[in-house]
């Protein structure tokens, strides 16, 4: 993991900001949904991005009943 020297206070309400320049480097935009993973004593956060349930594809997804699901293995539930 790399520092970026960067440090942000949490306020009353539990939150950080993010500063622009990492979210424009990041691609994260306004209402873009983040992922918050925990590594010991480490807080990490991912721009989330659906995936397929069986694969773990980002490609082609579409939603059934709240799953995501790709083209491909769509395609294969299908044939049988």
């Amino acid at each position: 993991m790399k520092s970026t020297g960067i440090v942000r206070r949490v306020d009353e309400l539990g939150r950080i900001v993010l500063p622009i320049e990492l979210r424009r480097t990041l691609n994260i935009a306004e209402k873009d949904s983040l992922e918050i993973y925990v590594d010991g004593s480490s807080i990490m956060l991912k721009k989330y991005q659906p995936a397929c349930i069986f694969c773990d594809s980002a490609k082609d997804i579409s939603v059934f009943k709240g799953k995501n699901i790709c083209a491909h293995c769509l395609k294969e539930l299908l044939q049988k």
